[in-house]
C-alpha cells in the first residue's frame, strides 16, 4: 500500500508545478463557462418553465464543472502510459516489482487530482463573486455537500478506470488515436459534460442514466446543484460503486490477458 501511496504523493507533486499552464487553463475554462451560461440564459429567457433544471441549478452546475474539469475530462489521458505501451518501454515497467494496472490507476488519478487543485479555487471564487443570476449557488445543505464530496471522489475513481480500459486497448491496436477520439466524444457527450442529462430526451435520458458515463461528472454536478437530492442521490451514488467496481474488474481481466500476450520488440 505504501508504495501506491508514494506513487501518488510523487505524481501528485510533481504535476503542482505546471503553473503556467494551470493559470491559462483557469482563463480558458472561465471564458468557456461564461459563454455556456450566456447561452443558457438566452434560451431561459424565452420560456422559463421549458427546462428540467433550474436556472441556478443550471448557472452552479456549468461554474462547478468548469472548477472540476480536470477531474472529469475525458479527452485527457497519459501520454506517458500510451508511450510505454506503443514504444516497447513497457518492458521496464513489467520489471519493477509492483502491479502494472495499480501503479497506472494511482499514477492517472494522482494527475488529474493535482490539476484540479491548482484551477479549482480561482475559478470559484469568480464565480461565487459574479452578480446574479450568474453567480454560482451554495449546496442547499451540509448533508447535501457531503453527497457532491462523496459522489466526487467516487466520480474520479470512475474516470480513471474507464481511462485503464483505453490504456489497456492501445496493447491490441497500433495506434491509440482512434479509440481515444471516440471515447472522449461518446463519452463526454454521456457523461453530461456538453449539456447536462435532465435536457435529454426522457427516454433517451433513461438509457444514459443506466450507462457508466453518467456515473462520472453527471452525478456530482447535479447533487451540487440540488437538481437531485435524498434517495435519488443516494441511488445515484450506488451506481457509481457498481461501475467502479465493474470498471476495475473488467480492466484488472484485460491486463491480465495482455501482459499474456505482450511482445516486446528491439534490443
Amino acid at each position: 500500500m505504501n508504495k501506491y501511496l508514494a506513487i501518488i504523493r510523487i505524481r501528485f507533486t510533481n504535476s503542482l508545478q505546471y503553473r503556467a499552464a494551470a493559470i491559462a487553463g483557469m482563463a480558458t475554462q472561465f471564458a468557456w463557462g461564461s459563454m455556456e451560461i450566456l447561452a443558457f440564459s438566452a434560451f431561459y429567457k424565452v420560456n422559463p418553465d421549458a427546462f428540467p433544471m433550474e436556472f441556478s441549478q443550471t448557472v452552479s452546475y456549468i461554474w462547478m464543472q468548469q472548477a472540476l474539469l480536470a477531474l472529469f475530462m475525458m479527452w485527457f489521458f497519459e501520454g506517458e502510459i500510451f508511450s510505454s505501451i506503443t514504444s516497447g518501454s513497457i518492458a521496464y515497467e513489467l520489471a519493477r516489482p509492483i502491479d502494472l494496472y495499480n501503479r497506472w490507476f494511482c499514477q492517472a488519478a494522482a494527475n488529474r487530482l493535482a490539476k484540479a487543485v491548482l484551477r479549482c479555487m480561482p475559478i470559484l471564487i469568480v464565480a461565487f463573486a459574479v452578480p446574479a443570476p450568474f453567480r454560482m449557488s451554495p449546496p442547499a445543505s451540509f448533508k447535501q455537500f457531503v453527497l457532491f464530496l462523496l459522489s466526487t471522489g467516487l466520480s474520479l475513481c470512475v474516470v480513471v478506470s474507464f481511462s485503464m480500459l483505453i490504456y489497456i486497448s492501445t496493447f491490441y491496436t497500433l495506434s491509440p488515436i482512434g479509440i481515444r477520439l471516440m471515447a472522449a466524444a461518446l463519452s463526454d457527450f454521456l457523461a453530461g459534460a456538453t449539456i447536462p442529462l435532465p435536457f435529454f430526451p426522457d427516454p433517451f435520458r433513461r438509457i444514459a442514466e443506466c450507462l457508466p458515463f453518467a456515473a462520472m461528472q453527471n452525478m456530482p454536478l447535479r447533487v451540487y446543484s440540488g437538481n437531485i437530492s435524498g434517495k435519488d442521490a443516494a441511488t445515484g451514488i450506488l451506481m457509481q460503486v457498481f461501475w467502479f467496481v465493474l470498471l476495475v474488474i473488467t480492466g484488472k481481466l484485460m491486463m491480465k490477458n495482455a501482459l499474456k500476450k505482450v511482445v516486446v520488440q528491439g534490443g
